[in-house]
């Protein structure tokens, strides 16, 4: 075993949902950045358009980093990947709905707004993610 395999092995061994928020943390920081940039192009009063398109953009990387180090899956590319199609379906409609209540009745801020609404759709990302996208078979 080379030096790369022990060193993946080992983070392996870290309790999933540490490794989900280090992961996790990244990919809702790539996917703010995405937000960002698409309010610098389209305006804030696309908002909503631009979470979509940051989601889009985001589900790539996503998908390899919560694959690889955060469930530490082996196999079954296309399989997980139509699952985690389906969590963030379910995971972008809970932001859009938060993100337009915030907008509308909370904070007024977009950038505030998506900030709060990302990290509240983490939550709900990871529960999809471990329970249904990349479960594991129990085997006895």
């Amino acid at each position: 075993m080379n030096k790369f395999e022990i060193l993946f092995n080992k983070w392996c061994k870290i309790p999933d949902q540490l490794r989900f928020l280090f992961i996790g943390g990244v990919n809702a920081c790539i996917s703010y950045v995405f937000y960002v940039i698409a309010i610098h192009f389209l305006g804030q009063e696309q908002y909503q358009i631009c979470a979509a398109i940051q989601w889009i953009l985001s589900s790539v990387t996503s998908f390899i980093n919560q694959k690889l180090f955060v469930f530490c899956t082996k196999g079954n590319w296309l399989a997980e990947y139509f699952k985690c199609c389906t969590t963030w379906v379910v995971s972008y409609c809970f932001n859009a709905l938060l993100l337009e209540a915030l907008v509308k009745f909370v904070i007024k801020n977009v950038y505030i707004a998506q900030l709060f609404s990302i990290l509240a759709a983490s939550v709900v990302t990871y529960v999809l993610f471990k329970y249904f996208a990349f479960k594991q078979k129990k085997y006895s």
